[in-house]
């Protein structure tokens, strides 16, 4: 069943289109990754989804009901991990996790919630004193505390070490195999490769692409051959590299630094963003 369900969405600021009609589905229990450069519509889009900012045309079904519409029981289903850390710098991390369970009809024990988010070692502290790693991990305890039926994860890992990154990958991974639905929003596109099995990329209000890691944008029919020659560097994608390389082996001139590699996410993701990033 479909948990996310959009239809020629739409949304304006003045004469300004952020949103120009996109479409998507998001099926219950995926990880879908959302990617685009800043301006694309990546949080205005969220926030409609979330039922926090109003939409100006188009269809949205968020765990059954319109965002725009829904009440306090909908919102309880929602985790949302947005951007910025919130407050609440006097409290310690257990009292704010604590806190904040309160609010949900069926909530995870704080306690492992903080343990599973590499906390224990600071359950005390108060929340004025963490790094802001920490801090980050924090925002991710308060967004699944309690049980969230659909998860949204804005940059969830700004300022997490490499370690840290990983174990958060694996919690994401243990949520999506408990059946909770993942929308994840970062720039960090290895972390997006990791995570989502599918993901759209928006750009200019619009989706210019959706498939999984490894075949958007038809990344897995393209190879890069680079090289240096005499005339600078050079960079051509191709389907089939081998007469292009043997083309540079008979050459009078001097080939450098030749490489083949297939393009990667990173690759395929500037080509489609193009001048908008």
């Amino acid at each position: 069943m479909a948990v996310i369900e959009v239809r020629d969405l739409i949304k304006r600021y003045g004469g300004y289109t952020a949103v120009d009609g996109i479409a998507l589905t998001v099926e219950r229990g995926e990880v879908f990754g959302l990617l685009g450069p800043n301006g694309a519509g990546k949080t205005t889009t969220v926030e409609i989804l979330e039922g926090y900012r109003r939409r100006d045309g188009g269809q949205v079904r968020v765990l059954g009901e319109d965002p725009g519409r829904a009440g306090r029981r909908w919102r309880s289903r929602l985790g949302i991990v947005p951007q910025g850390a919130q407050d609440g710098g006097e409290l310690t991390v257990r009292e704010y996790v604590r806190h904040v369970a309160r609010f949900y009809p069926r909530p995870r024990d704080p306690d492992t919630v903080i343990e599973r988010c590499g906390l224990a070692g600071k359950a005390g502290a108060r929340l004025r004193t963490l790094s802001g790693g920490q801090r980050r991990r924090v925002d991710v305890a308060l967004g699944i505390v309690g049980d969230p039926e659909l998860l949204f994860l804005d940059e969830p890992t700004t300022g997490f070490d490499p370690e840290a990154r990983r174990d958060f990958w694996s919690l994401i991974r243990d949520l999506a195999a408990d059946g909770t639905t993942i929308v994840l929003t970062s720039h960090y596109l290895d972390e997006v490769e990791a995570l989502a099995g599918r993901l759209a990329v928006l750009s200019g209000g619009r989706i210019v692409a959706e498939g999984t890691p490894r075949t958007i944008g038809g990344r897995t029919a393209d190879s890069i051959v680079s090289w240096r020659d005499g005339d600078g560097p050079h960079r051509v994608v191709t389907d089939e590299p081998m007469p292009l390389l043997s083309t540079l082996s008979g050459r009078a001139t001097a080939v450098t630094d030749l490489r083949v590699q297939p393009r990667s996410l990173e690759d395929v993701y500037l080509e489609l963003i193009g001048d908008n990033r």
